[in-house]
This record gives C-alpha cells, structure tokens and sequence, in this order.
C-alpha cells in the first residue's frame, strides 16, 4: 500500500475591503486585513494590514506589513515594517522595524523581544555634604 504524504500549508485568511469584524481572531497562518478589525488579533504567522485596512485592538504576530490604519499595540516577534501609506497609533514591540518615509507613528517602540516593565523614575541626586575630618 503506498503511503501518501500530505504537506501542510498554513492558510493564508484575509478580511476583505469593505467586511468589519468585531472581536479576537486567531489564527496559524498568514492574515491579510483590507477591511476594518475591531479587537485583537494573533497569527503565528504574517499579517499585512492593505492601504483600505484599519486595525483596532492588539496585535500580536510573527511578521507584519501595515500599509493601513493601526491604532493597537502592537508586538512583532521579528520584523514589522511600516510603509509609507501606514498611520500607526500605540506602543509598539519588535525584534526589528523598518519605517519607509511617509509613515505616520505616534506612540512607543521597544525593540526588545520582552514586555518592558513600568518605567522607573530617576533618582534625582542629592547634594553632597562635606564633613570634617577628625584626627587625633
């Protein structure tokens, strides 16, 4: 009996122009996002936001291209690249970014593969105070 091997593929999904979806969505595969997402999304794989896309939420993949609207958090395990029709709104966390000109980002970028912790105030220095010295 012959054995037949069947690679699997991850599914490429994708949200069209003009479809709105509220809620989470995981997802395996690659996500391609040309309508509007309210909540969160994660892929263990790509997600490209279209220049008619618009993300609402958390966004939490492998890979991303936006060249749409982000207003999210967004953590990008390698690369996420903001192109040049993209207007991104949240904080941000990346192994690493690459901004094309044009793009449009208000917020904070960790490139750090960890969630940072809250920001710590400065100790602000003190004066220092002579004092005498005995001898004897």
């Amino acid at each position: 009996m012959a054995k037949t091997n069947v690679i699997e593929t991850p599914a490429i999904n994708m949200i069209g122009k003009g479809t709105s979806i509220k809620g989470d969505i995981s997802s395996n595969g690659d996500f391609r996002i040309d309508g509007s997402l309210t909540g969160t999304i994660k892929s263990d794989g790509k997600i490209v936001v279209g220049v008619t896309g618009s993300i609402d939420g958390e966004v939490v993949c492998q890979n991303a291209d936006i060249s749409g609207s982000v207003i999210a958090s967004i953590e990008v395990a390698e690369l996420l690249s903001l192109k040049s029709t993209s207007t991104v709104k949240g904080d941000i966390i990346t192994d690493k970014l690459a901004i094309e000109p044009g793009a449009k980002f208000s917020g904070t970028c960790s490139m750090d593969k960890k969630r940072p912790g809250p920001v710590k105030a400065k100790a602000q220095h003190e004066p220092v105070q002579e004092t005498e010295k005995v001898t004897g």
